[in-house]
């Protein structure tokens, strides 16, 4: 696919989404849009996704553009629904896992998604910052309870953001999938709201919250974006299909 031509003179100057939250000065994060980079057709354009069709000189393009908003390069995992957490000074590029978290100045923790929900985490003194890939199978598989478990902290000194996600509306699931939850924590049936026979629209995100305050997480906030419903701003592979791009939502200490 060639590059967007509209939009290879220069750096983008879409704002990303800031969360919303109360975190400490030294914390800053932000989730990109798709908006403001050099991708063309179904990954217009500012696609920061690697495996899923578009041009690599293209992501690499978007990716060196979201970087000079950044004190470093963003770790990029590779990301396989999965429960594994790495703190970054044991990021190798390829690295499988599906959070991560640093107390380092100037590392920066980031996460793909298109339709998954990205977890920020920050401690209240700044001195802490986290990203989580909680999509169905992570969430069932308990990425958020091994996040916190991996941390040198109490819980309870935590905030979380979810950032842009499929909410329910535009996301339903079947029998495996409901199953995969309620055999785990049986009061969480009441996140699955039947629609169709065998089917249900679920509520990833009242999933996660959820999980987060039986965590003993202290803060919990929502963006309350769907990416499904938003096509303008936000990939989605439940809307578009494996040709999806990828969002990523990220997160830094000030060096």
């Amino acid at each position: 696919m060639p590059l967007n031509p509209d939009v290879l003179a220069g750096p983008s100057t879409v704002a990303p989404i800031v969360p919303d939250w109360p975190a400490p000065a030294p914390v800053r994060a932000l989730a990109t849009t798709r908006e403001g980079g050099v991708s063309g057709g179904a990954w217009g354009s500012l696609n920061l996704g690697a495996h899923c069709g578009d041009s690599a000189q293209a992501v690499e393009e978007n990716r060196q553009r979201l970087a000079q908003r950044l004190p470093s390069a963003p770790c990029w995992l590779s990301q396989v629904h999965g429960s594994r957490v790495l703190h970054l000074d044991q990021w190798t590029p390829g690295v499988e896992a599906d959070a991560v978290w640093t107390d380092r100045p100037g590392q920066v923790c980031a996460i793909l998604t298109a339709d998954c929900l990205p977890v920020l985490f920050a401690d209240a003194q700044g001195t802490l910052v986290g990203a989580a890939h909680a999509g169905w199978r992570g969430l069932a598989e308990g990425i958020l309870a091994a996040f916190i478990d991996a941390l040198p902290l109490a819980p309870e000194r935590l905030m979380a953001w979810i950032g842009p996600g499929i909410s329910a509306p535009n996301y339903e699931v079947d029998q495996p999938v409901r199953a995969a939850f309620l055999n785990e924590d049986a009061r969480l049936s009441r996140f699955f709201e039947p629609s169709r026979s065998g089917h249900w629209q679920a509520d990833l995100k009242a999933i996660a919250l959820d999980q987060l305050a039986k965590l003993g997480v202290g803060g919990l906030f929502d963006a309350k974006l769907c990416t499904s419903a938003d096509p303008q701003r936000f990939f989605s592979h439940r809307r578009d299909g494996a040709r999806s791009g990828r969002q990523a939502s990220l997160i830094w200490i000030e060096p």
